[in-house]
């Protein structure tokens, strides 16, 4: 009987449980047959995100009447708060839901918002005896109540997101162990392999719901998403009986653990070294590498009057923590660069020569398809090629660190805003050059081709930057906050998408006064992004070295993913 108990017995998966709450065994659960449903879930997700992100610009400011600085800066507000939700989301499923009910909750608020959305389009745009105002938004004849309508709809589809996003990533990630050599390898690849699904899910939406959205119908171009996430609910649920299910600790949260020891650390804030109670006295000193970082939280350690001491585990924890803030603030001049794919990008695009053949368009929000592109060519590359290569000189897991990997994506993207506005540069020229300056609606003799390689570049630095800070901060975190780990990514993009509106509204109040147009005219031959992306390229350089100066002295949490 021992002789067989003991190979099921090494066969069960650590800290995981089935979907009744039994032992798992790793041979049934799991895995890339359990993560190739979450794959397939997150590309539908993003599919129906995609659907109403990556031509929004364009939908404020026709059917709606926004002007471009306005629409930029609703589009950058709602992608920013989309963003930053996820952390609300993640608390919630790692506190009280769990990653999976989470999940299921979050999917049918999505499908909610989106018919809501639908709904909101088909309206008729009826004229109203008053105008609706708004600061600066004039939304002339639009119906009012279709306008208040699709915001809330579009914000309850933000919500949605900021359950889902988190706890889908790492629902899949939980589905390899990390203690298990050959799985660890896998999780490493998951990330990559999650990013080429989301960014072929967005890929397939630019080109065809862009299409449809600006030659057949709005309604329509909400509605297709709508029936998507249906069935991306559907998908997920298939996979239930083969999940892996984390078992949540009976201890104290982990956002009290960490709390307490900064709460402490500040009650002993006067307190003398010598009175620190480390646990060397006990033969377990505090870590020499770490406990020359952030030495006032060993203060924490000191006896207290009331109450219990913090240990030494703790502390480690807190320190961890608290090294992830250097890099998450300077990722962030990331973050302001990302949102310009989606606003001032197709903006441009829609400005410049879009014939294929006589007689067909393309849309200007479908160059968004280069950057799925350069992830999908990209991401095999540095998978198959040059992970293994990199591995046998560096003999480290990943090939490079994770921390190198985030570094070389912030570059590229310095080099992309470069890129950006030298060839903007050269449509102003192009302008100038045919007397269409004072021509808004005149279609500038240069091709849209021409803005390629700023979106190439773009997807490149995704597939280092993008995928490098997923799973940074899943592995960095304690592993009782993966889904808040993720969040912190997310909120990257995020905090830079608000980062990105508030620079807009400041550049629109200091260069559009005194009847000048400003560097966002809704007349781009007579506005100056040019000036607007070399200033991002500034605070992309400075943002960068700060990234450097930091990234050389943090301390992995697990050293094993350094």
């Amino acid at each position: 009987m021992a002789t067989i108990e003991t190979p099921l017995l090494l066969d069960t998966v650590d800290g995981a449980v089935d979907y009744k709450h039994r032992p798992v065994l790793r041979s049934n659960s799991g895995g890339w047959r359990s993560a190739s449903f979450i794959i397939g879930v997150e590309v539908a997700e993003r599919f129906a995100y995609y659907g109403i992100s990556c031509n929004l610009i364009t939908y404020l400011t026709g059917p709606l009447g926004q002007s471009t600085a306005t629409a930029a800066e609703n589009v950058n507000a709602w992608s920013g708060t989309a963003s930053l939700l996820p952390l609300l989301g993640a608390f919630v499923a790692d506190s009280f839901l769990g990653r999976y009910r989470t999940i299921v909750i979050a999917s049918l608020i999505y499908i909610l918002g989106l018919g809501l959305l639908t709904l909101s389009a088909m309206l008729p745009s009826s004229s109203t005896s008053s105008d609706y105002l708004d600061t600066k938004i004039k939304l002339g004849s639009v119906n009012q109540l279709q306008v208040i309508l699709f915001f809330v709809s579009l914000y309850i589809v933000a919500v949605a997101q900021g359950g889902h996003k988190p706890c889908v990533q790492a629902f899949g990630a939980d589905q390899f162990d990390g203690r298990h050599p050959e799985e660890l390898r896998a999780k490493s690849s998951f990330f990559n392999w999650w990013y080429l699904g989301v960014c072929a899910g967005a890929t397939v939406t630019v080109v065809i719901m862009s299409y449809i959205q600006d030659n057949l119908s709005w309604g329509l171009g909400f509605g297709i998403p709508c029936i998507v996430m249906v069935i991306a609910l559907g998908i997920f649920l298939l996979g239930t009986r083969t999940y892996r299910y984390s078992i949540k600790g009976k201890g104290r949260s982990p956002f009290v653990r960490i709390g307490r020891v900064f709460v402490a650390a500040a009650r002993n804030w006067q307190t003398a070294p010598s009175a620190v109670a480390t646990e060397e006295e006990a033969g377990r000193p505090l870590p020499h590498h770490s406990s020359e970082q952030f030495k006032f939280l060993n203060k924490a350690l000191a006896s207290p009057k009331e109450g219990e001491v913090c240990t030494v585990d703790e502390v480690e924890e807190a320190k961890a923590a608290l090294r992830l803030v250097p890099i998450w603030v300077t990722s962030l001049g990331y973050g302001i660069v990302f949102a310009q794919t989606t606003t001032f990008f197709t903006k441009q695009g829609a400005t410049m020569d879009r014939t294929i053949f006589p007689g067909f368009d393309i849309p200007a929000a479908s160059l968004q398809f280069f950057m799925g592109v350069a992830v999908a060519v990209f991401i095999p590359v540095y998978d198959l090629i040059f992970v293994p290569t990199a591995r046998a000189f560096t003999r480290k897991p990943h090939g490079i660190t994770m921390l190198q990997r985030i570094g070389t994506g912030m570059f590229l993207s310095f080099i992309c805003m470069v890129v950006a506005a030298l060839i903007e540069m050269k449509r102003l020229k192009t302008a100038q050059e045919y007397g269409l300056v004072d021509m808004p609606d005149a279609t500038v003799p240069m091709s849209i081709w021409w803005l390629v390689p700023q979106y190439v570049l773009s997807g490149t630095a995704d597939v280092f930057t993008m995928v490098g800070l997923q799973e940074f901060f899943y592995d960095q975190v304690p592993i009782e906050l993966r889904s808040v780990g993720l969040a912190l990514y997310l909120c990257v993009v995020g905090v830079g998408s608000f980062l990105s509106s508030f620079l807009v509204s400041i550049i629109e109040e200091a260069t559009g006064g005194d009847g000048k147009e400003s560097w966002f005219a809704d007349n781009l031959n007579q506005a100056h992004l040019d000036y607007f992306y070399f200033l991002l390229a500034g605070i992309s350089a400075v943002a960068f070295a700060a990234y450097l100066y930091f990234s050389k002295s943090y301390i992995y949490n697990r050293q094993s993913t350094s």
